[in-house]
């Protein structure tokens, strides 16, 4: 299969802003990339689509090509290191790099795809987003849950987490599009394409999906994105 890639484009905008009660940084890139014409062709003409069995994921998920991937990370891998402040002596390594396009009427939702999600409690992963396909698409919220104030889920705190999920009342019937019983939202980054953004996995966020724009299995037409995940481990050799 051929591989695609992106040139980086020279004159990106750069902001590092900082959300939420806890000031976490979250990075955004505009005008990431010269040209997206390469990595969309490739997600339209040659990704092959399935569910995401790794994720509750709702909708539809296909690998990236190499080289796009290889060139995303080469250009931002030293400001993830410096915002994150990532120790020296932990190296990057890539978790999953998929095609993402919401496809899963709401009516099909499980309970736990109705409510604001984290990727990793770990402390050094991380989730790498670029809006690729033009559109009025929805925007990636950002949320507080309100029981236990959390805006970001640590391996201190999932425990506490999921014990006051389990005992909250219903979740909201189809996908939450803004603040509930439950959650509050209080930031939100949003769609753009050609925007790139990062930030730690350990966030509570979710797409506000408006059902009658935004549930498209089609990648010509639909809420394309590109999702890379990374983690950052011991190198090799060290214990």
């Amino acid at each position: 299969m051929r591989d695609a890639t992106i040139a980086v484009n020279p004159n990106a905008s750069l902001e590092v802003r900082t959300v939420g009660r806890a000031g976490t940084p979250v990075i955004v890139i505009d005008d990431f990339a010269l040209d997206l014409g390469e990595v969309i062709d490739y997600g339209c003409r040659s990704a092959e689509y399935g569910s995401d069995v790794t994720s509750m994921y709702p909708g539809l998920r296909a690998p990236l090509p190499k080289g796009y991937v290889r060139a995303v990370l080469q250009q931002i891998y030293r400001l993830l290191f410096d915002v994150y402040e990532v120790p020296p002596d932990l190296g990057m390594k890539t978790v999953n790099a998929v095609y993402s396009l919401i496809a899963t009427p709401e009516a099909q939702l499980q309970p736990g795809q109705r409510r604001p999600h984290f990727d990793s409690c770990r402390p050094y992963f991380l989730a790498v987003l670029h809006y690729l396909n033009a559109g009025p698409f929805c925007d990636t919220g950002l949320f507080r849950h309100r029981a236990t104030g959390l805006e970001r889920v640590s391996e201190e705190t999932v425990e506490t987490y999921l014990r006051a999920c389990e005992e909250q009342a219903a979740d909201e019937p189809g996908y939450i599009k803004g603040s509930s019983a439950h959650y509050e939202l209080y930031d939100r980054i949003q769609y753009r394409p050609n925007r790139l953004v990062a930030y730690p996995g350990s966030l509570l966020h979710s797409g506000l999906v408006d059902p009658a724009v935004d549930i498209n299995p089609d990648p010509r037409s639909g809420r394309l994105t590109a999702n890379i995940f990374v983690d950052f481990v011991p190198l090799a050799g060290q214990s």
